[in-house]
Parts: C-alpha cells; sequence; structure tokens
C-alpha cells in the first residue's frame, strides 16, 4: 500500500527537489535544505521552540488539510457520522499498522499514549500478589495508574531506575531481570525515556522477559516517527505511542498494538460487548470524537513519508549532537543523556551545577528567548532540549552561548 498515494505537498516537494542526490547522513548537515524545509512551518518569531517532544507542530500543509476535513465534517455532520466514518478509521489505522510494521488486527487508534497503556494496565486480569515491573522514569501517568491498580485489586508494583548513563545494554537488561520473579506479570519499560531521551534495548529486554514467561508493555511516545524500527522487530506484547509528537498529527491520536494473542486478554476502557475476544476493536470503544483527527492522520503520514523517515532521524540525530557536543565538557554544565551512538537521538537533558531546573528555564526563556521545560525528580535535574525538523544551527547556538554563560556565572 503506497500510504502517500494521492496526497501532495507542493511546498515540500519544492524543497526535496534539490536533496535526491543526497544521502541522509550528509543531508542531515545541509542547513539550506533544511532552511527550505522550515518555509513550511508557521513559527513564532519572539522565541525558539526548543520544546517540542510535547506536541511537534503540523507543518502547514498538513495543517490546511486538517482544516478541510474539519469543514468538510461539519458540512456533512451527521451523514458523515453515520455513513463512512468508521470504514475511514479503520482505513488510517491500516495505514499506521503497516508503517508501524504490525498487522492491522493488532493496532488501533487512541487518544494518546496515556489511553493506551493505561488501558492496558487496568486492563490486565490482575490477581493479589500478581507483580509488575516498571522504573522511576517511566511516565507518571502510567505509574499512577499501576498504583491505583494496586489499591483496588492488590498486585505489586515492583520499581527499578535506569542509570543515566548505562555501561552496556546488558547492565539495563539485567537491571528488569534481576526484578524478576515467579509473580511477575508484566515489565513496562520505555522505547525512549521521556526526561532524558535515552534509547533502551527494547527487543534484548522482550527476549529476556518472555524467556521467564513474563509480557512487555513499551511505552513509545516519543520513538514512533522518530526512530526507525517496526514493532514487530522488537518482540513486545503490547506498544503505545502518541501520534502528535514526532509524527506531527493534529492533537487526540495516538495507537496501541496489542499482540494477537493478547487481545482477549485485555479489558477494554469502555465496554464494547458485541465484538468477538479477539478482535482488537473490541478496545476501540470511545464514543463520538473528533473523527476530522482520524483523517489528518493519512495526511501526516504522506508528510513524514515524503520528507523521508531516514533523512528525519538523520537530521534529529545530527542536532542533538551539535549542541551537546559543545557543552559536554564544559565545566558546571551536566549531560544528562548518554552520548554513545544509538543511546539517544533528538532528545537530551542538560542541568546546571547548583541551579535548579526551574530557574533554568525560566531564566532560558526570559534572557535568551528559548523556550523549553524544567525537569527536577527521577534522578534528572536539568531542560529537557528537544528540537524539530525546522530548528536551525544558529537556534542552538543560542543555546550554546546560553548555557556557557549560565555555567560561569
Amino acid at each position: 500500500m503506497a500510504l502517500s498515494a494521492g496526497i501532495s505537498f507542493p511546498k515540500l516537494e519544492k524543497a526535496l527537489e534539490a536533496a535526491n542526490h543526497l544521502v541522509p547522513e550528509d543531508l542531515a548537515s545541509d542547513e539550506s535544505f533544511w532552511w527550505g524545509i522550515r518555509q513550511g512551518y508557521q513559527l513564532k518569531s519572539d522565541y525558539i521552540n526548543l520544546e517540542n517532544g510535547y506536541y511537534c507542530i503540523q507543518p502547514t500543509e498538513v495543517l490546511d488539510a486538517y482544516i478541510n476535513h474539519i469543514k468538510n465534517i461539519n458540512l456533512q455532520g451527521a451523514f458523515y457520522m453515520r455513513t463512512v466514518q468508521f470504514d475511514n478509521k479503520q482505513k488510517a489505522a491500516a495505514q499506521l499498522a503497516e508503517l508501524a510494521g504490525c498487522s492491522k488486527e493488532e493496532l488501533i487508534i487512541t487518544r494518546n499514549t496515556t489511553e493506551s497503556l493505561d488501558m492496558v494496565i487496568a486492563g490486565t486480569h490482575w490477581q493479589a500478589g500478581d507483580e509488575a515491573i516498571m522504573a522511576e522514569q517511566d511516565y507518571g501517568a502510567m505509574l499512577d495508574m499501576f498504583q491505583q491498580v494496586s489499591k483496588r485489586q492488590g498486585m505489586v508494583n515492583k520499581m527499578i531506575s535506569i542509570p543515566l548513563h548505562p555501561k552496556s545494554d546488558e547492565e539495563i537488561v539485567a537491571l528488569y531481570e534481576n526484578a524478576i520473579s515467579s509473580k511477575t506479570k508484566l515489565i513496562m519499560i520505555c522505547h525512549m525515556i521521556n526526561i532524558t531521551g535515552q534509547i533502551l534495548p527494547v527487543k534484548k529486554i522482550c527476549d529476556m522477559a518472555h524467556a521467564k514467561g513474563v509480557k512487555v508493555m513499551v511505552d513509545g511516545a516519543h520513538a514512533f516517527a522518530h526512530l526507525i524500527f517496526k514493532i514487530k522487530d522488537l518482540n513486545c506484547d503490547y506498544y503505545a505511542c502518541s501520534l502528535h509528537k514526532w509524527l506531527s498529527t493534529p492533537l487526540g491520536a495516538g495507537i496501541l498494538y496489542v499482540k494477537k494473542e493478547n487481545i482477549s486478554g485485555i479489558w477494554p476502557l469502555l465496554a464494547e460487548t458485541e465484538k468477538k475476544e479477539d478482535d482488537i476493536a473490541r478496545l476501540n470503544h470511545t464514543g463520538t470524537i473528533p473523527v476530522h483527527t482520524d483523517l489528518a492522520i493519512s495526511n501526516a503520514i504522506a508528510y513524514y513519508q515524503k520528507l523521508g523517515a531516514e533523512r528525519k532521524m538523520q537530521r534529529l540525530k545530527y542536532l542533538q549532537t551539535y549542541w551537546t557536543k559543545q557543552v559536554r565538557q564544559v565545566k558546571n554544565i551536566v549531560l544528562n543523556t548518554p552520548e554513545e551512538e544509538g543511546r539517544a537521538c533528538a532528545i537530551a537533558n542538560v542541568g546546571i551545577v547548583n541551579m535548579k531546573p526551574a530557574l533554568m528555564a525560566e531564566t532560558l526563556f526570559k534572557k535568551y528567548n528559548i523556550y523549553t521545560v524544567a525537569i527536577d525528580g527521577k534522578g534528572v535535574q536539568g531542560c529537557r532540549i528537544t528540537p524539530n525538523v525546522y530548528t536551525t544551527l544558529s537556534e542552538l547556538d543560542v543555546l550554546v552561548n546560553a548555557l556557557k554563560a549560565m555555567a560561569s556565572a
């Protein structure tokens, strides 16, 4: 299936004309090319946005398509909702499944990662004394759900901590392995830790856990359309992400992958009794939702594929290493993200010795017009820095100079 068939992006295609002969690794540092990509976004001029990890804004050509979807559905009203609404959602889900590298019978569109993973956590058939393993660096909403389920059903949560600078994949795998007991039922892991950008060895953890009869649920909120991978290759049982992050869909779209053999073992968030137990659609009952968001997913996929997954990933990695290399050895600056190849991509976290993260973020914004987010806890003190494909090196130079000035103050 050619996901981008029939969808054109004149601005993007014009920028790509001069790049087809270049390999992604070389193109990553071609500022003239990426300046052309930047022209396809509407950006605020009063600050530098380095907090794309929360929400990657849509390119204008995707945004325009989204607005047209809103207008069209508003025109059709109930007719659209009672006729092709669900068919179109299934088509979008099938496109996402192909992009993700899994069967369309194993993936549904949700509203975000939190909804997806909390459905698995709350919907698992827990018995008193069953155990789940997670890390303190995991996302708070999921940790909260584990705590709620523990209070309600008597299951036990076992917490580990991921080192900021692991010596090897095996060190991380061992942390999870050593926490497993005969009562362990589920492990939750991040594909990419949201507060530091560290990439975990997902497949190695899954292979280890499965050898011990334990299922693995993966929080891929920051990895999908950021890194290049196929869900099937990870060998996980559940995978979720938020599409409004690196796929740049409108707000309100996420995915949940459930391996076929596990579907019948999950209770849905909202009851659905008309579907078979092993039909993943049983987990997708939501009531009336903003269906124009579902339609815009195809536009976002087409844009991502037209730009090129490898081009995007190489540029994001280049941007992160561009600024981190300049400050990693500077006195009083602390990088909370690993330097080794393959352990990070766009996202990194940086701290200043003896400066609270909140003050650091406030100073970056008020004095240097850089918008980011403070992280203070779970073993991490600093600001998360997340560029996007439209970020320029000159903007990152402002960041580097700001960090050096703050560190020497």
